[in-house]
C-alpha cells in the first residue's frame, strides 16, 4: 500500500493512548441504501478504506449495526491484519430490527453479546475503544447509565476493551459515566447549527476528553443557512468542506469522522477540511447558531 502526498488537515490527538489523525473515518456509508445489507459496489467499499489509510488515517468509526456486520467484514477484509497505529472504534447499545429501525439494547447481556459480535466480525481479541450508545434516533433522552456502563467497565476490567466513550449522550450522561470509569470521548451530533454541546465541548476539551462529532451537515436533514452558503460561494469551495474545516477551528479535542463510499470524494474531503477560514469568514459562521 502506497502512502498519498496529502496532508491531513488538523494535527494529531491523543485517543486513549494512540495518537491519531484529527480527520478520521466513519464507516456507515459502506453499506447498503439505509445503512442496510451489502454495497452496490464491494471492490469499491474495500478501496476507499484501504485509500483512507493510505492517506494517513488512523481513526476509524463503525458499528455491528451497520450492515448489519457489513462494515465491519468490509473494514476486516480491507485492513486485516491492523497495523500498529490503526484505532478502530466501534459502538454498542442498539440493534437493527426487521423493518431497518434502531431500537435499544443495553441489557447486560445484550451488550456483552455486542461486544462478542464485534470481536468476531473485527478479528480481535480487544477492541480499541467502544461507545455505549445512548438515547434513540430522535437524540439523546435523560436515563440512568449506570448499570449498562458498568456492564462495559467489567469487560474493560477483563481485557476485552481497551478504552470506553459514550455516544448520543446528555452531558448528565457523561458525568455519571466519568462517575464510574475514565471516558475517552463523547460521540454527539454537533454541527454549525446544533451547537447544544458548545459547553461540554469545552469542558471535555480542558479534561483532554474527545469530542466526535456527527452528522456535521446535519444528517438526514442537511443543514441549509444562508450564512454558509455565502461562504462557500466566496471560497469557491462546498459546503462539507466549509463545515469540516469549522470543526476543525472549533475545539482541539473535536475529531471527525467523515463517511464516505467514493475514494475520490474521501480525498475531496480531506483537501476540503484544509481549507482556510479567516476570523472574519468564522464569525460568519459561527453567527449561524445564533
Amino acid at each position: 500500500m502506497t502512502t498519498s502526498t496529502l496532508t491531513l488537515p488538523g494535527g494529531t490527538w491523543t485517543l486513549g493512548d494512540t495518537p491519531v489523525a484529527r480527520f478520521g473515518y466513519g464507516a456507515m456509508q459502506l453499506t447498503g441504501p439505509w445503512v442496510l445489507g451489502e454495497p452496490a459496489d464491494r471492490a469499491g467499499a474495500l478501496a476507499v478504506l484501504r485509500e483512507a489509510v493510505s492517506h494517513g488515517i488512523n481513526h476509524i468509526d463503525t458499528a455491528e449495526t451497520y450492515g448489519p456486520r457489513v462494515a465491519n467484514n468490509l473494514i476486516r477484509e480491507a485492513l486485516h491484519p491492523y497495523g500498529e497505529t490503526l484505532l478502530i472504534a466501534t459502538k454498542v447499545g442498539g440493534r437493527r430490527d426487521a423493518n431497518g429501525g434502531w431500537p435499544s439494547a443495553r441489557k447486560p447481556d445484550e451488550l456483552r453479546q455486542q461486544i462478542q459480535d464485534n470481536l468476531e466480525t473485527l478479528g480481535v481479541e480487544a477492541l480499541d475503544l467502544v461507545h455505549l450508545r445512548l438515547g434513540d434516533a430522535n437524540g439523546p433522552v435523560p436515563e440512568r447509565i449506570s448499570e449498562a456502563f458498568q456492564t462495559l467497565v467489567d469487560l474493560q476490567d477483563q481485557g476485552v476493551i481497551r478504552h470506553l466513550g459514550v455516544s448520543n449522550a446528555t452531558a448528565a450522561q457523561v458525568s455519571e459515566a466519568q462517575s464510574i470509569a475514565p471516558i475517552v470521548s463523547v460521540q454527539n451530533m454537533y454541527n454549525l447549527a446544533t451547537r447544544h454541546d458548545d459547553q461540554l465541548i469545552d469542558q471535555l476539551a480542558a479534561e483532554g476528553v474527545a469530542y466526535i462529532p456527527f452528522f456535521p451537515l446535519g444528517g438526514f436533514t442537511p443543514l441549509q443557512s444562508a450564512a454558509l452558503s455565502s461562504v462557500v460561494a466566496r471560497l469557491g469551495s462546498t459546503p462539507m468542506s466549509v463545515a469540516l474545516a469549522w470543526l476543525l477551528r472549533r475545539s482541539p479535542n473535536i475529531l471527525l469522522i467523515a463517511g464516505t463510499s467514493s475514494a475520490a470524494h474521501l480525498r475531496e474531503n480531506i483537501t476540503g477540511a484544509g481549507v482556510e477560514l479567516s476570523e472574519s469568514y468564522l464569525n460568519e459562521l459561527n453567527s449561524i447558531a445564533g
